[in-house]
């Protein structure tokens, strides 16, 4: 059975969209089939993937907006078991366009109902750093809600917004959406900040925090501009070991 894991966190920079690129690249390795949907106008979850963005005439803005079936707008990438719907600026013209009208909340879940049945083991959603439309259909389509948090400044303010947010959505149009689980990112030990707040994390959230720590690490940044997941670019860096160990324990909670 498919599972549709949100990558979530209306701060910006806190490391999603390297998360959701690396986490899906990592999953595909221990031989799971992931579709990564980018719902991120900025489109950065395809361009990690070798995608020019630009020159794409079917997007998820034309199977959320215009009801293109969802297959039409899949690509295949060049990372053996991972496919992208990819994202550009059209996809910001969404939250106009369909505020106010008949279930704006369920778009996103309706249209991935039209995907074949059982094709992908996960769907892995890019969302924007916002909590607009575009991040609220992500969640209503949701399983599972993954939430990375910086180890810097104001971080725990951020999750208690996605939070809020998660427990409305639970309330009023997804029941069974859970948190997949809270993953400390861009961590470095050296420092007394990111000692401190992976602590808090822990203490407050428990068993609800991904073991895996996330690691400040060059290999990540240098993949970016390749366009490549650091799983493929430099796969034994400490970046992509990481990764590796977060797929292990995604694949750990199909048991739950």
């Amino acid at each position: 059975m498919t599972r549709i894991i949100a990558i979530a966190n209306q701060k910006g920079g806190v490391g999603k969209t390297t998360t959701a690129i690396n986490l899906s690249s990592a999953l595909a390795h221990f031989g799971r089939k992931v579709l990564l949907l980018d719902m991120d106008p900025q489109g950065n979850a395809g361009r990690g993937l070798g995608v020019d963005i630009n020159l794409q005439k079917h997007t998820i803005y034309e199977v959320i907006a215009e009801g293109l079936n969802p297959t039409q707008a899949i690509l295949t990438t060049s990372f053996e078991g991972v496919d992208v719907i990819p994202a550009n600026l059209r996809l910001a013209q969404f939250e106009g366009k369909n505020e106010g009208g008949v279930h704006p909340f369920s778009v996103l879940k309706n249209a991935l109902a039209k995907l074949p049945k059982d094709h992908y083991d996960y769907i892995v959603v890019d969302c924007p750093p916002s909590l607009g439309l575009l991040c609220l259909n992500s969640l209503v389509a949701a399983d599972a809600v993954l939430i990375p948090v910086q180890c810097e400044y104001f971080a725990m303010e951020a999750v208690a917004a996605i939070i809020s947010t998660i427990a409305k959505v639970q309330h009023d149009y997804n029941p069974s959406l859970s948190i997949e689980g809270f993953l400390l990112t861009m961590y470095d030990q050296r420092t007394t900040l990111g000692t401190e707040i992976s602590s808090q994390v822990r203490k407050t959230f428990k068993e609800n925090t991904f073991l895996t720590v996330i690691p400040r690490n060059q290999s990540v940044s240098e993949s970016q501009g390749r366009q490549m997941p650091v799983t493929s670019f430099r796969p034994t860096s400490q970046g992509a070991v990481a990764y590796f160990a977060l797929a292990r324990e995604v694949i750990d909670h199909e048991e739950r």
